[in-house]
């Protein structure tokens, strides 16, 4: 398989999310493959590193959902920021409600790629790839984003904490569409950090980027979110690390007792772009980077 094949797949559009999630719960039932097209810009790219086929397997079917206005748009409403699925980022970055309100997730898409990857990679896309080492699936962690899935079943949504169940494995069902992603937005000027170790700071996947927000009363976290890419079989959430900074006022937690939780929630392995090493300090510098900015004298 290479990008030369590509036009060998049978590709079509769906006219209604409802036709897609039955077309999709038909050809799941014939055990036939189907891919969602969004922005491609992971689908395409796999294309060319596959080796060549020659099991004589049907390709899958593609199935263009760019253009499908159920998956797409940004809306907040009553603290409730939704996301359609195939919303680019490039919208998301240039979208006033999410300037105003999620600047975390600015500062995430300005860095994800160039810009011809903005203009066409999308948040479902990132989560449906399931890759670790995604920028924006990281701010989705942060959050403690909600992801909306519909099938011919109904919809249902998904916690992050329940979505990764391994490396590039999931809850979501194969014949589940991923509609949109929800945030509770924090109070506004709610803290907040964006950090991308790499080669570039735009153009290269993450050695290691940390997503981090918070809100505070007096000398205490009473909300923090954090999720760090490139690090873990799946999107870290770094639960012993956000269970260190909610149990002490900030002024109480030491340097020694955080490096020791980011390093309980990690697991990250050496390979092409980085070394295990290399990943385990930075992984520590960032998060001391976060909580000094909220005042912890680390």
């Amino acid at each position: 398989m290479s990008l030369a094949d590509l036009p060998s797949h049978t590709m079509q559009r769906a006219a209604s999310l409802d036709a897609l999630c039955g077309l999709l719960a038909e050809r799941h039932a014939r055990g036939e493959g189907t891919v969602l097209l969004a922005g491609g810009t992971d689908w395409v790219v796999e294309q060319e590193l596959k080796p060549p086929r020659g099991d004589g397997a049907p390709l899958p079917l593609v199935v263009d959902i760019s253009r499908m206005d159920e998956l797409r748009g940004i809306s907040l409403t009553r603290g409730l920021l939704r996301i359609g699925a195939a919303t680019t980022y490039l919208e998301i970055r240039q979208n006033p409600a999410v300037i105003e309100r999620t600047p975390l997730l600015v500062a995430m898409a300005r860095e994800l790629g160039a810009l011809q990857i903005q203009a066409r990679g999308t948040l479902g896309g990132n989560l449906a790839t399931a890759s670790p080492a995604a920028d924006g699936v990281a701010a989705l962690a942060a959050y403690d984003a909600t992801v909306v899935v519909k099938s011919v079943r109904g919809e249902r949504r998904i916690p992050f904490s329940s979505l990764q169940t391994g490396y590039k494995q999931g809850t979501r069902a194969p014949d589940e569409v991923i509609v949109a992603v929800e945030i509770a937005v924090p109070p506004e000027g709610s803290p907040w950090f964006w950090r991308k170790v790499g080669t570039r700071r735009a153009q290269a996947i993450s050695k290691v980027a940390l997503a981090g927000i918070a809100a505070r009363s007096e000398d205490r976290a009473v909300r923090f979110g954090l999720g760090m890419a490139s690090v873990a079989p799946v999107t870290a959430t770094l639960l012993q690390t956000r269970a260190l900074v909610l149990s002490r006022p900030l002024p109480a937690i030491t340097a020694q007792d955080l490096d020791a939780a980011v390093l309980s929630d990690i697991a990250p392995l050496s390979d092409v772009r980085s070394t295990r090493e290399y990943r385990l300090h930075a992984a520590k510098a960032v998060v001391r980077g976060f909580l000094r900015d909220l005042g912890a004298p680390v």
